[in-house]
């Protein structure tokens, strides 16, 4: 087993809350995370029919065999053993009593808010970072390698051909998940719908474009985004304004949660392919943004992205928020440093409304540098880069 960094985490977290609550992408691992910190506690998965309607037609007599609690895994499929299970916790006032695993943010954390408010953590499992593989030395030196193969814990501990594993996950997510969240009529036009998310990889979101080049309607298109969101198949990075109501109303820009999915989607199979992509750097892109989501969601904290974008076109790729203070990264998968990679930069810094704290460029190439004020930074030192800016910033 790959160590996971937020284990620390969830291992706290199951002695101070007496439910804690792992969402997060299918295969991510949250089932082998919630199994090796709390082994001593039965494992019940709610995938199996016989188990999950048990649980639905008895839950005080299913709920009456874990006395000491247990590991409920995908408990969405039976949201409604959360009220019951509400009253027991309330009773025992006991830590770590169950542990729960959800596949659907939406739905788990909707029952979770209406249920267990005050009496759960909540923690998100993303699959593996760059800083995980690195310490299990698992790494991948290349770039486009690592975009072909993406981050699925599946295909590193089973040594799987990422083009057939992300095929089959793909095929899976269809066939279990949309099925069932959604009465989707014409899967063929749906999975038209992902690809073409895909092609948008790192681009401002544009429902009504999507719509049309889909061909489906504006609701609809919504409707199938919100599935791709709950079932954490895509991420909405929103804007950044000075005026919190705005950011809530401009248009996001769209990455996945995993970058080898979309590079699957896009029909990319090799490392060749993906050097020749024009949507290459987009892809890069997509694999910083994440990596920085991550690391954030490691430390058991929400996500404090965003990005930057003027009327005029001028953008800064990834803004992070330390309280009133500022750290705006640019991402470029080009490996060597040119003048035009700090022009973004440049330019927010001259805005003068928000002084960044720090500013970094985050790079294909392997060396880390100082240029023009600005931190240069290689994608395997951008976790201890912003470990530092923190630090810094608390002080």
């Amino acid at each position: 087993m790959i160590d996971r960094t937020i284990s620390s985490i969830v291992q706290q977290l199951g002695k101070q809350y007496p439910v804690v609550t792992v969402t997060g992408p299918r295969q991510s691992g949250k089932t082998t995370l919630c199994r090796a910190i709390f082994p001593e506690k039965p494992y019940v998965n709610l995938e199996a029919p016989d188990i999950r309607r048990f649980a639905l037609e008895d839950p005080r007599g299913f709920l009456a065999g874990y006395p000491d609690g247990a590991v409920l895994d995908e408990i969405q499929r039976a949201p409604e053993l959360l009220s019951y299970i509400q009253p027991l916790i309330d009773e025992r006032q006991q830590a770590g009593h169950y542990i729960l695993t959800g596949s659907q943010q939406f739905e788990v954390i909707e029952g979770v808010s209406q249920s267990l408010a005050g009496r759960t953590a909540l923690v998100k499992l993303l699959p593996f970072s760059v800083q995980e593989l690195q310490q299990a030395q698992q790494g991948i030196h290349s770039i486009d390698l690592q975009i072909l193969t993406g981050f699925m814990p599946r295909i590193y501990d089973w040594d799987l051909n990422p083009s057939e594993a992300l095929s089959g996950y793909f095929e899976t997510y269809v066939e279990r998940d949309i099925r069932r969240l959604a009465a989707v009529r014409d899967l063929t036009l749906f999975e038209r719908f992902v690809r073409l998310c895909a092609g948008r990889v790192g681009q401002l979101l544009n429902l009504q474009s999507l719509a049309a080049d889909v061909g489906v309607s504006h609701t609809t298109a919504r409707a199938w985004l919100t599935l791709l969101e709950a079932s954490f198949l895509v991420f909405l990075l929103p804007p950044w304004f000075t005026n919190t109501r705005k950011r809530l109303v401009k248009s996001p820009k769209l990455y996945f949660y995993d970058v080898g999915l979309a590079a699957w989607l896009l029909g990319l199979e090799t490392e060749n392919q993906v050097r020749r992509d024009p949507l290459r750097g987009n892809l890069f892109e997509n694999l910083v943004v994440l990596e920085v989501l991550k690391h954030r969601l490691n430390q058991g904290k929400r996500s404090n992205l965003s990005f930057f974008r003027d009327s005029r076109g001028n953008e800064v790729d990834l803004i992070l928020e330390f309280g009133a203070d500022l750290l705006p990264l640019e991402i470029k998968s080009g490996a060597t440093v040119n003048a035009d990679f700090f022009k973004s930069l440049s330019y927010f810094k001259s805005l003068g409304k928000s002084q960044p704290w720090e500013s970094a460029l985050v790079y294909g190439g392997n060396d880390q540098q100082r240029r023009n004020g600005v931190h240069v930074l290689p994608i395997d030192r951008l976790h201890p880069f912003c470990d530092q800016v923190a630090a810094d910033v608390l002080k």
